[in-house]
């Protein structure tokens, strides 16, 4: 079992709209044993399903201090991340449909703009799990992992350039590299405890990687933490980068004040947070 959560403390001078995506994706709904989420104090909040099945909590954040929290328990039975070495890449003629829409540039995966350095670092490579891999490797050993160092704004040429970020630009990066190959790949933001891995020292947060469609699926790459084969992950969103699954929307001018992230597990091996 894992308990898993967060706690947004917000400050507005005025009454701000704002969406929220921190509860798990529709197609984690099975493995919830409960949950609660408590809107901001005099306010209430209602759900609603986007078009990547991600549920997003319309609100609106009240003049001053306001917080809101939620909390679940969730069954840890999604197993280690898969593993599949024979795993294909699909041509683009034979791809699913719903795959289509994640072989295109986004706002922060410019695979356009960075196709030629895709072509020169990967495209001879034998296709398939291992040219994936072998993309995501390179984006652990190109990037330094650095609190502070992204912004709303970074893209993955961006984080290219500069050589570091934090998980979610590596999953941007990873992203971009596989697109301009004409392999679909998707962002995605979660919960993820540290369970049967190394104490890493820092404060949790939320947790960003990526998926990538192979033979008839889509399979887990966390570039972040490649070589860390995982368990434990809830996947709360998925999109075609950052900008399709924001923690917070907020159409005013609020104030994060303070964030606070749960991801812990229960009877399993290892230490979760």
């Amino acid at each position: 079992m894992l308990s898993i959560g967060c706690r947004f403390d917000f400050h507005a001078p005025a009454p701000t709209p704002a969406v929220v995506i921190v509860e798990p994706h529709e197609s984690e709904r099975a493995r919830l044993l409960d949950e609660q989420f408590s809107d901001p104090a005099g306010s209430s909040s209602s759900t609603y399903v986007d078009g990547f099945g991600n549920t997003c909590r319309r609100m609106t954040l009240p003049a001053g201090p306001s917080t809101f929290t939620y909390r679940a328990r969730v069954r840890n039975d999604a197993g280690f991340d898969d593993v599949d070495h024979d795993a294909q890449e699909v041509a683009v003629g034979d791809l699913p449909n719903d795959t289509l829409a994640f072989l295109i540039p986004s706002r922060y995966c410019p695979s356009d703009e960075l196709g030629s350095i895709a072509v020169e670092r990967f495209g001879s490579m034998a296709t398939g799990w291992q040219r994936v891999d072998a993309i995501a490797a390179w984006t652990n050993a190109h990037l330094t992992f650095a609190y502070g160092s992204s912004s709303p704004t970074k893209t993955a040429a961006d984080a290219l350039a500069d050589g570091t970020g934090v998980c979610r630009d590596f999953a941007h990066l990873t992203i971009t590299m596989c697109r301009a190959l004409s392999i679909p790949a998707r962002y995605v933001v979660g919960y993820l405890p540290d369970i049967a891995v190394p104490d890493p020292g820092t404060p949790m947060d939320f947790c960003a990687w990526t998926e990538v469609y192979l033979s008839d699926r889509w399979y887990t790459f966390d570039p972040r933490n490649h070589g860390q084969r995982r368990i434990g992950r809830t996947v709360i969103g998925r999109g075609r980068d950052a900008a399709d699954v924001a923690m917070t929307t907020t159409f005013g001018a609020a104030t994060l004040v303070t964030m606070t992230v749960t991801a812990e597990g229960g009877d399993e091996p290892g230490r979760g947070r």
